[in-house]
């Protein structure tokens, strides 16, 4: 560098400046470095039928994570996500089965009748959830725990602790059908995505959620109904999972009682992979899609590799941690 020039106008970007690429980018990098590197490390992880399949794999998670989105962006949690997807499975399932089931509906019922159940099994439990976070100030985590236990306990109830087989061909499209190639649960994540998208970032409503995890004083100062958002996003959450459910129950063709356990760790681990604060009033719901993938992309190239779940479970786990850790210095550097 010349003695004349001056050190500011350098090409590279200065300190700052790269904090906020990494800030804004930092997840769709990571996103790219982990793709390039398993696609070095085994040759079929980038053919069209594994990029298939690791969009099938994540696209359950990944309904579940943008509920739990909403969820977190207003300084909740909700970890009851797994457990109502199990519970409304096996309800759903139970208007769309060809086998009397002791003690089931059964069929022959139409098949928008299984969807409606399902959907509004999840909608209440989410419901549930929302007015005891809402209106009695029980913490999330208590109340979701709470919720998290009583969906599995009525699981079994309802099923009486027996799978709901044989579901009909009209019911299992949702997890194993296509359309123009795409397959079925790939396409009803793109839905939620994209109009959780709209809902955040082009509604009232989303700026409202944003405000209320900022700072929830400052918006009840402002005219926010802050116990109404606070409902709305526990019953948002309720209903995808409930999506979930049912997209989980026709992709194996059973109803299986203990579906979905420890889903809920998957669905915050791509929350806070991609980026959005448990302070809060942060983050993208797209982040949250790339951190799904992430985690979808983690595990089928451990999966090509040979390396065994158990360390999948490590690695998923280190991603948690250092995404949470990474979150509190940006909030102490704010």
């Amino acid at each position: 560098m010349s003695a004349n020039q001056n050190p500011s106008t350098s090409i590279w970007p200065g300190k700052e400046h790269r904090r906020l690429i990494v800030q804004e980018y930092g997840i769709f990098i990571a996103f790219l470095l982990l793709a390039l590197i398993l696609s070095f490390s085994n040759q079929y992880f980038l053919t069209a039928g594994n990029i298939s399949n690791v969009l099938l794999q994540t696209a359950i998670n990944g309904v579940l994570a943008v509920g739990m989105t909403f969820v977190i962006l207003t300084r909740g949690i909700d970890l009851s996500v797994g457990s109502v997807a199990a519970l409304t499975g096996i309800v759903a399932a139970s208007f769309a089965t060809t086998s009397a089931t002791a003690g089931l509906p059964g069929a022959p019922y139409p098949f928008y009748l299984a969807l409606a159940v399902g959907l509004l099994v999840g909608l209440a439990c989410g419901a549930v959830s929302g007015v005891i976070v809402s209106r009695f100030a029980v913490p999330a985590f208590v109340a979701t725990l709470g919720m998290l236990s009583a969906a599995r306990g009525l699981t079994l109830i309802y099923g009486g602790g027996r799978p709901v087989p044989a579901l009909t061909p009209e019911f299992r499209w949702i997890g194993t059908g296509s359309l123009f190639g795409i397959p079925a649960p790939v396409i009803l994540l793109a839905v939620a995505f994209a109009l959780s998208w709209w809902v955040l970032n082009r509604t009232r409503f989303g700026r409202y959620i944003y405000a209320v995890g900022g700072n929830p004083h400052a918006a009840k100062t402002s005219g926010i109904n802050v116990a109404r958002i606070r409902f709305s996003v526990y019953v948002i959450s309720g209903g995808l999972s409930g999506l979930a459910g049912m997209m989980l129950a026709a992709r194996t063709g059973s109803a299986l009682p203990q579906a979905g356990i420890a889903y809920e760790l998957d669905a915050i681990a791509a929350v806070v992979i991609g980026g959005t604060s448990l302070s809060g009033g942060v983050g993208r719901i797209t982040g949250t899609l790339i951190g799904a993938l992430i985690i979808g992309v983690m595990n089928n190239g451990l999966d090509l590799m040979g390396i065994q779940s158990y360390y999948q479970q490590v690695l998923k786990g280190a991603l948690i941690v250092g995404a949470v850790m990474l979150d509190q210095k940006r909030n102490q550097g704010e």
